[in-house]
């Protein structure tokens, strides 16, 4: 209950501030040209029986009340003489007024209308900037990865191999892991890697699904990291959202700092990377689970793991016997079967927690990483670019989202709470904050009628043609772009729930 409240938190924060500066970017052009704004408020206030929905409301000096309102789903500016969401149709049918949106110039309406988008693009990129200035960047080179790359059977077919390190395509050069390293790989014949000290180019079709290499599992390449422990909890909570502390079953068994696991069950990992994988495969098998004794018998499992200290070349040698032990060990708890490999067996916590971890990427490649600190003034350009490149990236992957599976990934409240951190930190959701700036920025430009960019069309067919569409065409293209956006968030939202539900 803790880490939900924690991203909730992060999350209403985060689009508060979105919404109340989107909104203020309307308003400040509106002011600027002398239009009236009725209301600005923060989320909004849908009347329930006689409660008209305010949390609060007060008035400055001017004609515009502002308030909140209990919904958290956004906000809104109403602006005199406007058709939008709020289909007051009664107002428009009155004489049109000096103050009115409507009886204001074509382009001063154009900027009204771009003042949201225009405030969240900036914002985003000095939010960039800042975490550049405060927090600097951090990052390790490909080609610096010793352990290289861990590859997924697809990728393996077209010529990859584990450990190869990715130096880039005919599209670029790579510098550090990020999506950017899938974007190229999905689009380019010819891929560079290092494999045993030579430089090799393995083809590729040019047209790779990048939603199948990011979602499929396993994911078609990953950072390769061992399967050595680093670190074994003592305690450890009973579930992810429990406050009840249990003794852990890494604990439990005696693994310890340094031991290398060799196989799940009788299934040989040579990798964290397939640890993790064959982990996923018994959350399925427990998710499917009917009886109290079938999830037992699920969480109830057996690791091969070579103890710390043994010679590394007793991995090999030594795992063939481990993993066949592993499997028809029953009864002991740990039961030695060579000089350096043990069998273990732990019962799980009900989410399949052990209790231990490994290196993660930056602390594997901690001498390998480079940090780049910025000054005030060098750290807007490196904002900006930063900005500028995800705002790249996320418009060329709009292309999936007309496709089956890209209707599948849309998110709703739920999927977008989830990204922010379990835990309270400061970088991580100043970066998810920049980086819904950005989606809200695109998303709201979009030309679709009901939003910011359905407005823009309208508006820039009257700047061309001199010719304003109709009162009636305008508040029929409303409805149908709010009943196109209603539509939209029904399917994002049912996705969260087939997805919190397993179905997905």
């Amino acid at each position: 209950m803790e880490i939900f409240l924690i991203k909730l938190l992060q999350f209403i924060l985060a689009i508060s501030l979105l919404v109340l500066l989107h909104e203020g970017g309307h308003m400040f052009f509106s002011k600027l040209f002398g239009i009236r704004v009725e209301k600005f408020f923060i989320f909004f206030d849908v009347g329930i029986g006689k409660w008209s929905g305010k949390l609060f409301s007060f008035k400055l000096k001017g004609d515009t009340e502002y308030g909140m309102g209990w919904l958290p789903l956004g906000g809104y500016c109403k602006i005199s003489g406007m058709i939008d969401e709020s289909f007051d149709t009664e107002q428009m049918k009155q004489a049109p007024q000096p103050w009115e949106f409507r009886t204001h110039p074509a382009w001063q309406r154009l900027l009204v209308m771009i003042g949201g988008v225009l405030v969240n693009f900036l914002l985003a990129l000095f939010i960039y900037s800042m975490i550049m200035y405060h927090w600097g960047e951090s990052y390790v080179r490909m080609d610096k990865m010793s352990y290289g790359m861990k590859f997924s059977d697809e990728a393996k077919k077209l010529g990859f191999r584990d450990h190869d390190k990715l130096l880039g395509t005919d599209l670029g050069e790579f510098k550090d892991f990020n999506v950017d390293v899938y974007r190229d790989l999905s689009e380019a014949h010819t891929a560079y890697v290092e494999r045993q000290g030579k430089t090799v180019s393995v083809p590729l079709p040019g047209n790779l699904n990048l939603l199948d290499m990011l979602k499929k599992t396993p994911q078609f390449a990953r950072p390769f990291i061992p399967a050595k422990v680093d670190t074994v909890l003592e305690t450890m909570p009973a579930t992810e959202d429990s406050k009840t502390m249990i003794t852990s079953p890494a604990y439990k068994i005696g693994l310890k700092k340094g031991d290398m696991i060799l196989a799940v069950n009788g299934v040989p990992v040579d990798s964290y990377n397939e640890f993790t994988d064959q982990m996923g495969v018994l959350s399925d098998e427990l998710a499917a689970a009917k009886t109290h004794a079938d999830s037992m018998r699920i969480c109830t499992v057996t690791i091969a793991v070579m103890r710390a200290g043994a010679p590394s070349g007793a991995r090999t040698s030594a795992q063939a016997a481990s993993v066949k032990a592993a499997a028809q060990d029953t009864a002991s708890l740990t039961t030695p079967t060579t000089a350096s490999v043990d069998t273990l067996k732990a019962v799980l916590t009900s989410d399949l927690k052990f209790g231990f971890a490994v290196a993660s990427v930056p602390a594997l490649y901690e001498k390998e990483t480079t940090h780049v600190s910025y000054g005030f003034l060098q750290s807007f350009p490196a904002g900006v670019k930063y900005g500028w490149d995800v705002l790249a990236g996320y418009v060329s992957d709009m292309k999936y989202v007309f496709t089956a599976d890209g209707a599948k990934s849309l998110g709703g409240f739920g999927a977008i709470g989830s990204l922010f951190p379990s835990q309270w930190d400061w970088y991580l959701f100043w970066k998810m904050t920049a980086f819904l700036s950005i989606i809200l920025a695109f998303m709201n430009i979009l030309p679709i009628p009901a939003l910011d960019g359905g407005h823009v069309v309208f508006l820039l067919y009257e700047i061309i043609t001199g010719r304003k569409p109709g009162e009636k065409f305008m508040i029929r293209a409303e409805y149908v772009g709010f009943a196109i956006l209603i539509l939209l968030m029904i399917i994002a939202n049912l996705n969260d729930v087939l997805r919190w539900l397993g179905v997905m």
